[in-house]
């Protein structure tokens, strides 16, 4: 469901139409990732402000004339039914965790049908935008390049000999006799040799798979590990590193370097951010709009 907000209730939660409970167990499970038998006392006003908010702006929204003929397929609501089944082990559980939230199938499916109507209006009002012309692309090219450009990345195996002083061949002198023995049985270019070692003697459990750390930014590493790596040329296995977890060996396996995205390759990525854009726009304005017209008849003096 569209995330346009802002509406607010007029009726206590009591006084709902029964499909309102489906946004309530909807809220529960957006904001605390429960239902509503695990909420506690203050977790309930949350839940009860937005289940109240959306759905005001659902009844809003399918009160409003371009919501008017449109109606959802029974396969759809089907369909949508059976992806919430789909996460409970069978029928009864499902029918039981509905029963614990004030739904039951019937109601369920009402709220189901509701909810992509109202998707089904966001969606055909959202259509209405300007199209996003090449200049619009170009100009949001050149205003943000910064967000086309890709780091060096460096793809890299290691092999660690812990520091654990419960453990005679862990303590810190032992730790760094191992791993300074290690240096000598490997050389730089020899990717396969050192995952072989690291498979051996790592005490990561990236030793099952021959000391991969995948591919990495800059930053992703304790400082120490980060700064080795980042200097490595490809191929190349540095010397003794340390870092909190003990003793290690970091091979550059492969070196993908910074590179900037071409506005043609940017494209595709810019029209569809764009497109969303305008039709959130849109779809704002048109809200703001039916907000108003409701408004203006709740005024109205009776004559």
């Amino acid at each position: 469901m569209s995330g346009v907000t802002e509406a607010t209730s007029t009726q206590p939660p009591s006084e709902q139409p029964a499909e309102y409970h489906y946004h309530r167990l909807r809220a529960a499970a957006d904001k605390f990732s429960c239902g509503l038998a695990a909420l506690s006392d203050e977790q309930w006003p949350e839940v009860e402000a937005r289940a109240a908010q959306s759905f005001a702006l659902e009844t809003l929204v399918l009160n409003a004339p371009e919501a008017r003929d449109v109606v959802i397929p029974e396969q759809q609501i089907e369909q949508a039914l059976n992806q919430l089944r789909a996460r409970y082990s069978d029928e009864r559980e499902f029918l039981s965790e509905l029963a614990l939230n004030d739904l039951d199938l019937a109601l369920l499916r009402r709220a189901l049908q509701r909810e992509l109507r109202f998707d089904a209006v966001m969606r055909a009002v959202g259509a209405r935008h300007a199209p996003v012309t090449e200049a619009d692309e170009q100009l949001f090219y050149e205003l943000h390049a910064e967000r086309f450009s890709q780091p060096e990345t460096r793809t890299a195996r290691h092999l660690l000999v812990t520091i654990n002083d419960e453990f005679a061949e862990n303590r810190r002198p032992a730790a760094r006799a191992r791993i300074e023995s290690l240096v000598t049985q490997v050389t730089c270019g020899d990717i396969a040799g050192f995952g072989q070692l690291a498979r051996a003697h790592s005490e990561c459990p990236s030793a099952l798979e021959d000391g991969r750390l995948g591919t990495l930014t800059a930053g992703q590493l304790y400082p120490a590990l980060d700064a080795a790596l980042f200097a490595l040329a490809e191929g190349e296995i540095s010397g003794v590193l340390e870092s909190p977890l003990g003793f290690h060996l970091l091979c550059c396996e492969s070196i993908t370097p910074a590179r900037q995205a071409s506005f043609a390759q940017a494209r595709e990525r810019i029209h569809q951010a764009l497109t969303e854009r305008r039709q959130r726009e849109i779809q704002k304005a048109w809200i703001s709009e039916l907000r108003a017209c409701d408004k203006a008849v709740e005024n109205r003096p009776l004559v």
